[in-house]
């Protein structure tokens, strides 16, 4: 699940790992997800809801939480990722300045480290460390998930195994995909 949006989707800024609230639409946006969640097949089964940090994640988790009877538990290792100097900078901006470099960030992002930022794969790295007790805990059962944007696209590039991680100029906000997890994927993390 993604978070609700912010002050900066709205404004199309890189966010990373800044500590940024919900904005009212955003707010609006979780408690519709919630709802969504609430009245549908996908929530009948989740055993467990967990969600990095991050204010917006956070807030969204507890409107989530609160519509399906499930108290969220953090994981510090699902933060978004540090995206260094671009953090705060809207999109164009950044574009403008960086004109290749941010085509070749949006293409293929694992040749591409935002100054003073993390890379992608130190990211996934941190993923698949955090997802792996979780797959392990939940093996016959399915559990819900929320991180910001762009760490969400990677859990679920991970999850899916996804050979090539890309990302997308628009964040998304405030949705939910259901991703079945490969056998071969949960049998690893079985493993001690």
């Amino acid at each position: 699940m993604r978070p609700g949006a912010t002050l900066y989707d709205e404004q199309n800024r890189v966010q990373g790992v800044l500590d940024i609230p919900l904005s009212e639409l955003g707010r609006a946006e979780a408690a519709r997800l919630a709802e969504r969640l609430s009245l549908s097949d996908h929530q009948a089964h989740l055993s467990a809801l967990y969600c990095g940090p991050g204010e917006n994640v956070v807030q969204t988790a507890e409107i989530i939480g609160k519509a399906l009877g499930l108290r969220p538990k953090r994981v510090d290792e699902l933060r978004n990722l540090d995206q260094g100097l671009w953090q705060g900078l809207q999109i164009e901006e950044i574009r403008r300045r960086n004109t290749r470099v941010f085509r070749q960030w949006i293409d293929d992002p694992l040749t591409i480290r935002p100054p003073r930022g993390e890379t992608i794969e130190d990211a996934l790295q941190r993923v698949r460390a955090a997802l792996k007790p979780l797959l392990r805990r939940h093996q016959d059962e399915a559990f819900g998930l929320i991180a910001g944007e762009p760490v969400g696209r990677l859990i679920a590039c991970y999850l899916k195994r996804v050979p090539r991680v890309q990302l997308d100029e628009v964040l998304p906000c405030c949705g939910f995909e259901r991703i079945e997890v490969p056998s071969d994927l949960l049998r690893g993390a079985g493993r001690s």
